[in-house]
């Protein structure tokens, strides 16, 4: 399966893909209204049939290439066989949705014990419109306040972005604490996965950071660069504690990391997570917006005495940095659109910086970013090119779009 027989290894962003985890687009799309967009994180409705039709082009292009495809959904409704888990998983789903009228309460335990695990699932993600539920015995005063609210429970429309709620680094993961509420249910599917399912419950798997946590850490932030080296970003979306806290558990560990860089860049849309402006394409090779080729700060920490962490700024150019931590003679960053200004601008909304390594020099890119397609092409990166024109309306890419369990080990 990977390297010895670890249910979850990933030492690299570029190593040969094996296994990944998607979530095929559901009925929580259909749930996005204008009203609620900023609220929900997107910035328009992307139209469901196509946008499936997308991923599903997605997901051929990985199996055509070896790699086993895993979907969320299938795998949490598999982890909740057993009654105790089902109900556990309802209760903490109602406390993490605030759902806090005992009416309400009783009112969804019976709609949920309509549906089959698979049916749950979904019926979760998708969120729960009032008209579900018309008739609600008032309890308390929460029962009925906010009448003018659609939702009893908000839906789940960035779960098809499965790089973030949790992330595979080495052979544990972070479980994730998400910057906003809206997304930080989506790291329970994560916690009942790895607690209860087959493939994982008996593992032992390793958290180098939890959910519990105060801070924020998203997967879109974290970036395996080698066996020795992780790269994650200071952002709109990741604290520079929670940073902190994941080095000194890692390290704890007899993992191979010896190092990791945090990159701190603008705290902007366009730039929410790393990877939206820097991935990893070849040995040598990364896609890099223009904007944070420089002045860039950039920090090194190493493990220090007992649990002390050793920080220090790079006080060098990216590729100098790159250079000395990765050991190479050479760097490429090959910049968006070729770094024209208004190219760059266009393509890096829709992510052209964003690309998913399936093996050394082979990367899914999005059609629509055909400017930044063509100087990866000409610099020997192979492309498989996905259609786009819904999925990226969410404002990720094909990175953000999987979540990668086990690569080979370079």
């Amino acid at each position: 399966m990977s390297k010895n027989n670890f249910p979850l290894y990933v030492t690299s962003e570029i190593g040969k893909l094996k296994t990944v985890l998607l979530h095929r687009p559901g009925k929580e799309i259909e749930n996005l209204i204008p009203n609620l967009l900023k609220r929900l994180l997107f910035d328009d409705i992307p139209y469901l049939k196509i946008a499936q039709e997308e991923h599903d082009a997605f997901a051929k292009i990985l199996k055509d290439h070896g790699v086993e495809v895993l979907y969320l959904e299938d795998l949490a409704a598999q982890s909740i066989r057993e009654q105790r888990i089902r109900q556990s998983l309802i209760e903490a789903f109602l406390e993490e949705g605030r759902v806090y009228g005992e009416g309400m309460k009783d009112a969804l335990r019976k709609y949920f014990e309509e549906f089959n695990n698979k049916e749950l699932i979904e019926k979760m993600m998708m969120g729960i419109r009032k008209k579900d539920i018309p008739k609600v015995k008032i309890r308390s005063l929460t029962d009925v306040v906010d009448p003018q609210y659609p939702f009893l429970m908000d839906p789940m429309p960035n779960l098809y972005f499965t790089r973030d709620p949790f992330s595979t680094i080495g052979t544990g993961i972070t479980l994730n604490h998400m910057r906003t509420e809206t997304r930080n249910r989506e790291t329970i599917f994560a916690k009942y996965i790895f607690e209860n399912h087959p493939r994982f419950k008996d593992e032992n798997i390793k958290i180098w950071f939890n959910r519990n946590e105060k801070s924020s850490l998203e997967g879109g932030d974290e970036l395996v660069l080698s066996n020795k080296v992780i790269a994650i970003g200071i952002s709109q979306r990741t604290d520079a504690v929670s940073i902190e806290k994941f080095a000194k558990n890692i390290f704890k560990d007899r993992q191979s990391f010896e190092t990791i860089l945090a990159f701190n860049i603008p705290k902007k849309r366009a730039f929410m997570h790393l990877d939206t402006v820097f991935t990893m394409v070849d040995y040598d090779k990364f896609t890099i917006h223009p904007e944070i080729e420089g002045p860039l700060q950039v920090f090194s920490i190493k493990k220090g005495q007992g649990d002390q962490l050793k920080m220090e700024e790079e006080n060098a150019t990216l590729e100098d940095t790159l250079k000395k931590y990765l050991g190479l003679k050479k760097v490429t960053l090959i910049g968006c659109a070729g770094r024209d200004r208004i190219d760059a601008a266009r393509e890096q909304w829709n992510d052209g910086s964003n690309t998913l390594a399936i093996a050394p020099g082979e990367v899914i890119v999005y059609a629509r970013n055909y400017v930044t397609n063509r100087i990866l092409q000409e610099q020997g990166v192979k492309t498989y090119i996905m259609p786009s024109s819904e999925l990226s309306r969410g404002r990720g890419g094909p990175r953000c779009m999987s979540m990668p369990l086990i690569r080979e080990s370079l």
